[in-house]
């Protein structure tokens, strides 16, 4: 198996990792479940997503602040994904860790709703982008 088909896989199951973990957080919103669950787990299939991104790039970070730094800075900055894209995992992170580390703090059902939406959008449109990029270099 050559380098580029690894890579293939991995985003491959990278995208299958978000939309899993998308459908997770969709199954709990209908079922009326914890905001807090439901928004860790839309910010993960998005980080999912993203993590997908960077296998075709020469980076690697331990720190989810340094992967959305990276995205933010290679990819929303530069324009290869509209700033609402940005906006998006970066409120759902801030969310996520309010929510997750913060003393008291509660969120509601009608401040995650929109993430719903906006993270299915993000999903497609990293999916459509590595789509684009694998076949360009003579991939899938």
């Amino acid at each position: 198996m050559t380098s580029n088909e690894k890579k293939i896989l991995l985003a491959q199951y990278r995208l299958q990792q978000a939309n899993e973990t998308y459908d997770e957080a969709v199954y709990l919103f209908a079922g009326n479940k914890n905001p807090r669950s439901i928004i860790n787990r839309l910010y993960y299939s998005m980080f999912y997503a993203v993590l997908a991104i960077l296998v075709y790039e020469q980076y690697t970070s331990s720190k989810h602040s340094g992967v959305l730094s990276y995205f933010n800075k290679h990819f929303i900055k530069k324009g290869i994904f509209a700033k609402e894209i940005g906006r998006t995992i970066n409120e759902a992170f801030e969310l996520r860790l309010s929510s997750d580390y913060g003393e008291y703090v509660e969120i509601s059902k009608d401040q995650i709703e929109p993430f719903i939406r906006k993270a299915h959008v993000f999903i497609n449109t990293v999916r459509e982008y590595i789509k684009k990029k694998t076949s360009a270099s003579g991939g899938v």
